[in-house]
């Protein structure tokens, strides 16, 4: 993409994440907005949190997907994901402060890979999300 795209990326996600109850009930802030990448943070909060006292995995898979969908439209193709998958590597608790990095691994006409590393506030990795997308034909009219 040309260096004025990095605009038409940052708009693409501000439509989107302005549509997306989901990702704003979860508190999801926007750190970063690049083409094909983006860097996304919560803080978990108590009603996260499973019978264990630890975060539900449903909290990192959600934020990482959210960086998924901004990640792969911010190319500016209507992009959606077909197969995705999570790996937790270390308890995440009530207070932690997450924030998910974007690694665009594939970027074909039709299809998108990305790695998702998900950092705590101490800079330990929490969970690795795999996602890949199927970008249609129609494009982001922003």
């Amino acid at each position: 993409m040309a260096e004025n795209d990095n605009g038409k990326s940052e708009r693409i996600v501000t439509k989107m994440f302005e549509n997306d109850a989901f990702s704003r009930w979860l508190g999801i802030s926007i750190l970063e907005v690049l083409p094909g990448k983006v860097s996304l943070s919560l803080i978990v909060r108590k009603e996260f949190t499973n019978g264990f006292g630890v975060a539900h995995g449903g909290i990192t898979y959600s934020l990482a997907d959210s960086a998924l969908a901004f990640s792969a439209n911010g190319l500016g193709r209507h992009a959606l994901s077909i197969e995705t998958s999570v790996s937790h590597t270390r308890p995440v608790m009530e207070g932690d402060i997450l924030t998910a990095h974007v690694e665009e691994l594939v970027n074909s006409r039709k299809l998108g890979i990305y790695h998702i590393n998900i950092y705590n506030q101490r800079s330990e990795l929490v969970a690795l999300f795999k996602g890949t997308v199927f970008k249609k034909d129609a494009e982001w009219d922003v």
